[in-house]
Order: structure tokens, then sequence, then C-alpha cells
């Protein structure tokens, strides 16, 4: 096969195991323009752009845990997390347009102390304090190149596919708070799920992050999305349609889906961007081998 040829892309089940030799894709686009510095809705007056980073953060380390086996970290994973912003552009934030997992849990920037809550074994709860190791640093500066940071994006991507044609295919989840500064990324985003493995189409995914507090509408069907307008309308457009183990994930978490539900949240707060994150990536990491 040819670098430019594609693979065969059919709908797809989404039910093809992860193992060493068939891992999976995950890239993050992230939003850093200026309206990142504004506090999240939701929250304790934290900044969206803090939020952001160690939700990001919290995701690789769970998933370098998860990929933990006696043997070492196992590349289960191969990870791309992409900032965009108006000073500094578009930019990976490792070495490599994709990284194995099992290289991005040997080179975090630094670590850092955080608090967590545990439960006490007495029906309460305590503190305790654990290492975060730091990936992705909070930034917020400029304008939303948002097309341009979906576009940097399709050639890695093309590479990725043509070299695992039987992989989980690859999932992009983009979390930004507001509208692109540059042209719509309507056809990239379109280019983008043409893109694909033998076990299903490439999924986009959005997660439209709010500063002011209302109600969040996560995984809309077309009936719910009816009175989107603007950006929101946009986003839902170029958002895929779940595929069923993340249909599952979203309803074991209390969430009533209708047919045609979307990976796509407007308005989100703090609980719901995890959720959102946690939903859009348990799935495919609970597809790994067990061996």
């Amino acid at each position: 096969m040819s670098a430019a040829a594609s693979p065969a892309v059919s709908q797809g089940t989404y039910h093809a195991e992860i193992s060493r030799q068939n891992p999976a894709c995950l890239i993050f686009l992230i939003d850093q323009s200026g309206s990142m510095e504004e506090p999240i809705a939701g929250g304790t007056g934290e900044k969206k752009k803090q939020v952001v980073a160690d939700a990001i953060n919290r995701l690789l380390y769970n998933t370098v845990l998860r990929c933990s086996k006696e043997d070492g970290v196992r590349p289960y994973f191969d990870i791309g997390v992409w900032s965009y912003d108006g000073t500094g552009g578009v930019k990976p934030a490792f070495n490599a347009d994709l990284s194995s997992i099992a290289q991005i849990a040997e080179q975090p920037r630094r670590m850092e102390t955080r608090k967590r809550r545990m439960p006490d074994g007495m029906g309460g709860v305590y503190e305790d304090e654990f290492q975060l190791p730091i990936w992705f640093d909070a930034v917020a500066q400029g304008n939303t190149p948002m097309n341009a940071a979906f576009n940097a994006v399709i050639a890695p991507l093309r590479a990725w596919v043509n070299q695992h044609a039987t992989s989980f295919p690859p999932i992009i989840i983009n979390l930004t708070d507001g509208a692109y500064t540059d042209q719509s990324p309507a056809a990239t985003v379109s280019e983008l799920m043409r893109l694909g493995t033998s076990d299903g189409r490439t999924l986009v995914f959005n997660c439209h992050i709010s500063q002011t507090p209302g109600i969040a509408v996560t995984f809309p069907s077309d009936g719910q999305a009816a009175g989107f307008t603007g950006l929101a309308r946009e986003l839902y457009e170029l958002s895929s349609l779940l595929p069923e183990p993340m249909r599952r994930q979203a309803q074991a978490k209390g969430y009533q889906l209708e047919n045609g539900a979307r990976g796509y949240v407007y308005n989100a707060d703090l609980v719901t961007m995890i959720d959102f994150l946690d939903i859009g990536t348990r799935a495919v990491q609970d597809r790994t081998e067990k061996v």
C-alpha cells in the first residue's frame, strides 16, 4: 500500500481488541486562546485553561497506569495532544505528532503534588496527596485557529491508519470554548471522518466548554439539537455518532440517550467536561488485551 493510499473503511463495529500489535489512537485538540483565561462554569473559580490542562494530565496518567504491566508500560495507545492559539499557532505537546503511551510515560515535564479525596473505609473520606506527572501546561493567548488544528492532524492520522488498518479507529476530541477565528473546519473534519480502519471510521467529538452557568446538553440527537444555532450547531454537525461501546459507557453514567446521539456536549461545566473525556476514552481503554 502506498503512503498516499488509504485502507478500506467500513461503517464498522468499533469492537477491535487493542493490543501491542494493534494499538489505538487518541488525539486531543486543545483550545488555548485568550478566552480560556476565564473561569469555567460549575467550578470553584478555576480558569478554563487550568481545568483542561489538569484533565488532560490526569487522563494521560490514568492511561499510563492502565497500560502498566509487570513488564512495563505496554504500547497500547498512540497519543497526540495538540494545542492551538493565536500566538503559538498549532503545535504538538510531545516531540512527535503521535507518541506511544510507553514513550509518554517516560517524559513528563515535571511532577506536581496534588490532592484527591479517598474513602476512609468507615463511610467517610479523607484527602490524600499524590504526585501527578505534568505533560501539558495551561496557556491562554490570542485567537482560535480551530481549522488549522484539525488540518494539522490529517497527515499523521492518514499515516497511522495506513500502518494499523485493522485497529480500533482513531478518536479525536476537540475541547474549545469559543468560535474559530480562521475558516470553517467543516471540510477538514469531513476529510478526517473519511479516514479509518476496517473496524470503523475516525470518530470526532467536540466539547464546548462554558463560562456561564446553565444546563449542559450532552450527547444530543437531531431532535435535541434542533434549537442549536451558530457555533453550537456547527460543532454538533462536526461530531460523530456515538458507537455502541460509548453509548453503553454514557448510559452507565446515567445519561439518557436518544437514537442518533452524537459525541458533542454544549455548555459543558467542570463535571460534564470530565465525564465527556471519560466516556470518549474509557470504552476504547476497556478493549485492551487482558494478558
